[in-house]
């Protein structure tokens, strides 16, 4: 019962509570002044996109993604994220780094370049992952940008829980089938997040150039869902037919890496008559479902940190889950490092209530409830008279978030109590005033609409606009000098870690990659 687990919960005391940890990944694309994507390669000011911690490129050479490490507090990681684009945007020069999570002016898939990363086989092996990407579902798609955020608790925490239940299990499989239990109950409960953090209303009309779609006019260089959220999580999104039929099954360990390996080693017939080489260059790893894991897209993944060469999947299975990366953040185009503070406290306190929640294992019928509404607040969350699924039942978006919210108070106030502080019940507030019973709602998407109303611009205007200001504050914003060296050390550490790689490579890459679908 929800009752029994928090009861249990309570049973911990203020020295027993360490926190979270928490790291984030934000993506962002280089655009030229004038809001095009940039076409230049990524800066080696910048360091290697193969071998830097901090500093990488996603799916093109042109979108920057940037990792925190680990940390102990909100504060920590956002000054760590603040850090790294402070530096970034030093190393910029006329180029700008894109606030929104939809793409900036496009020209077709030839205008957007795949990501390089060496001629290690490694570094070809991530570039080719990147083509098939591409001969699968476009480049256009890839060109979208979000915020991933990564939190697991300390073992101190795991250890006393798993005591409270009276669990005898190894502490790695006790881990992971918690973890797998807020996974499930993250599903039943992310359309909220989509309400609260979905930020990606309107995109530039050549994001859509050549497809049909459903949106409605904004401006000549602009279209907008009138009650849309996040463009980016819909079907002009991370969306594609191959992993529609996947039916990844959240409920446990074994079976999740289970549907995932079975989509590695699926042919699908699209994927076949592509093939996985063009004249003597390899165009995709193979011609299965999934190229590789991380070719799921999901809302939310379990995670285990990898090594060099070895397979999600692999380190799952080896060592269990770490951590939950949460996957369907937009990025917020009012700050400038994409993320903020009270978003962040919040998603703690949601997280840490869906694992303290009743989670039952997910059966078809209700995992088709769960993408409904997911889909409907996508789509249309902002539309009042919306009406969401829950235990066989219609209720109105408005009640259903404020039911939600409300759940959340006493444990935002016994963590409040703990720490001597105001930090949760202040996030939880930050999200009731965004959805109030009566008046205005205030969700990002709705600001962002109404500034763009506001300014008189379109979707490419505003957020070249957004952009530049946020550059402006960053640049004027010195990095600590010891701060400044520990980059410039990463960046030029990265570069000579990549040269050695290269010249210690000598297995072709044709031998390599079959070994690698072997493993």
């Amino acid at each position: 019962m929800a009752e029994s687990r928090h009861a249990l919960f309570s049973q911990f005391a203020a020295s027993d509570w360490n926190g979270f940890l928490k790291g984030v990944e934000k993506e962002g694309l280089r655009v030229d002044r004038n809001g095009f994507i940039a076409q230049t390669p990524h800066p080696e000011s910048l360091g290697s996109t193969l071998t830097h911690p901090r500093i990488t490129t996603d799916y093109s050479e042109s979108l920057l993604e940037l990792i925190t490490p680990v940390c102990k507090s909100t504060t920590e990681m956002l000054e760590s994220l603040r850090n790294i684009h402070r530096f970034v945007q030093q190393k910029l020069g006329d180029e700008v780094f894109w606030a929104g999570s939809m793409p900036c002016e496009l020209d077709g898939d030839a205008s957007i370049p795949i990501a390089e990363y060496g001629t290690s086989n490694i570094g070809r092996l991530k570039h080719v992952y990147r083509q098939g990407l591409a001969v699968r579902y476009g480049r256009m798609m890839q060109s979208i940008a979000g915020a991933h955020y990564n939190l697991s608790l300390p073992d101190e925490f795991w250890q006393k829980w798993q005591s409270l239940l009276g669990n005898q299990d190894s502490l790695k499989d006790f881990k992971s089938d918690q973890y797998f239990w807020l996974i499930r109950n993250f599903r039943r409960r992310s359309w909220l997040l989509m309400l609260l953090f979905g930020a990606s209303p309107a995109l530039d009309a050549s994001f859509v150039a050549n497809v049909s779609h459903h949106l409605d006019r904004f401006d000549a260089n602009t279209w907008y869902g009138l009650d849309a959220t996040s463009l980016r999580m819909g079907d002009l999104g991370y969306h594609n037919n191959a992993q529609s039929s996947l039916n990844i099954c959240f409920n446990k360990l074994d079976s999740y890496t289970g549907a995932l390996h079975r989509a590695i080693h699926t042919p699908w017939p699209a994927y076949e008559s592509i093939g996985t080489s063009r004249e003597d260059q390899f165009i995709q790893i193979n011609t299965n479902v999934l190229q590789i894991e991380n070719e799921y897209y999901s809302p939310v993944r379990p995670k285990r940190t990898t090594e060099r060469e070895e397979k999600p999947i692999q380190a799952l299975q080896a060592r269990g889950v770490e951590y939950i990366e949460v996957r369907c953040l937009d990025l917020d185009p009012f700050s400038p490092v994409g993320v903020n503070e009270s978003q962040i406290d919040f998603l703690d306190l949601f997280l840490l209530d869906c694992l303290l929640s009743d989670s039952p294992r997910i059966g078809d019928a209700e995992c088709e409830r769960m993408d409904d509404n997911y889909d409907d607040v996508v789509a249309h969350g902002r539309d009042r008279t919306l009406t969401l699924c829950r235990a066989g039942e219609r209720l109105a978006v408005g009640q259903a978030a404020s039911e939600l919210l409300d759940r959340l108070e006493p444990l935002a106030e016994k963590l409040d109590s703990w720490t001597g502080s105001q930090t949760y019940r202040s996030a939880l507030k930050a999200q009731r005033d965004k959805v109030p019973e009566t008046g205005i709602w205030s969700v990002p998407s709705a600001q962002v609409v109404t500034a763009m109303e506001a300014s008189g611009m379109g979707h490419r205007e505003w957020v070249l606009e957004m952009s530049r200001r946020h550059q402006q504050t960053l640049r004027d914003e010195a990095l600590e000098p010891d701060v400044r060296a520990a980059f410039e050390a990463m960046t030029e550490s990265s570069l000579t870690e990549q040269k050695q790689l290269e010249e210690s490579d000598t297995q072709p890459f044709g031998e390599f990659l079959e070994q690698y679908l072997k493993s």
